[in-house]
This record gives structure tokens, sequence and C-alpha cells, in this order.
């Protein structure tokens, strides 16, 4: 926990509305809310105003990341 503080403050903390969100992954935003729904995306953060939410530019970017790896990972398992 103290390292990912840690890492937290050395990061610039920028957080993306649901459109930017919805640009950088290519997802729809229905596909954006099941793959929350199903704890396969980062959560959205509050913003105050009730329906306003955002996310951590940084969670985005490393789900993305994220994707290559997972999907070597699907063609080797379906490659036996």
């Amino acid at each position: 926990m103290a390292a990912q503080l840690a890492e937290l403050n050395t990061q610039r903390l920028t957080i993306l509305r649901r459109r930017e969100v919805e640009r950088r992954t290519g997802l729809s935003r229905t596909s954006l809310y099941e793959r929350i729904a199903a704890g396969t995306f980062p959560r959205p953060v509050n913003l105050g105003g009730g329906q306003s939410v955002g996310w951590y530019e940084h969670e985005v970017e490393t789900w993305i990341s994220s994707l290559p790896r997972a999907r070597a990972g699907e063609r080797a398992e379906s490659a036996k």
C-alpha cells in the first residue's frame, strides 16, 4: 500500500472523462460499463454532482498496456 501511494505521489493524477476513455480504448459506453460491472476495467471516480465521473489516466493506460500480453496468452492457449 505504501509503495502504491509513493507511486501515485510521483505521477501526475489526470482525470479522463468518459468520452476520452472511449476514444482511447475504442470501447463503446455500453462495453465500458459492462467491463466495469464484470471487474475487468478500472472503476470510475465520482467527481461530485451526482453523475459526474472520470477515470484516472494511469489506470486506463495500465489497462490498455495489459491488452497485448493478455491476447498473446490467449493465442498461446488456443494453439495447444
